[in-house]
């Protein structure tokens, strides 16, 4: 079983929800990950956090307008890219309006979220 950890922008629950249940209806070989903020997060959050993230063979990070104000997505994505944790970043939306990757990240390719390219990723790892 791989194990997905999932980054979002808080307001993008949605788009983590409906990842989350695509992998459902196709019985994946994968479990997806969240450590979602409820409440402000403090280094304790981070910790656990990175220890989640070094548990799992990947990372999933989903691209809206909101990513680049989404202090803990951006954190997620560093912690993964420091502790070499392959990341794939997809699209939340098709028009791709506003969507694009922090500076604080480094450039890393964004793909449209596409089900057979996210499965096939996956199944790379």
């Amino acid at each position: 079983m791989k194990r997905i950890f999932i980054s979002f922008a808080i307001e993008d629950e949605n788009l983590r929800d409906f990842l989350r249940g695509q992998s459902r209806n196709t019985n994946s070989p994968f479990e997806f990950v969240d450590m979602s903020v409820k409440q402000p997060w403090d280094s304790q959050w981070k910790t656990k956090c990175r220890t989640r993230i070094r548990g799992c063979d990947g990372m999933i990070s989903i691209i809206t307008r909101n990513t680049k104000k989404a202090d803990g997505q951006i954190w997620e994505m560093n912690c993964a890219i420091d502790e070499g944790i392959p990341l794939l970043a997809i699209y939340g939306n098709k028009d791709h309006i506003g969507a694009t990757i922090p500076n604080e990240c480094g450039y890393l390719p964004v793909v449209d979220w596409n089900w057979e390219k996210i499965s096939a990723w996956i199944k790379q790892l």
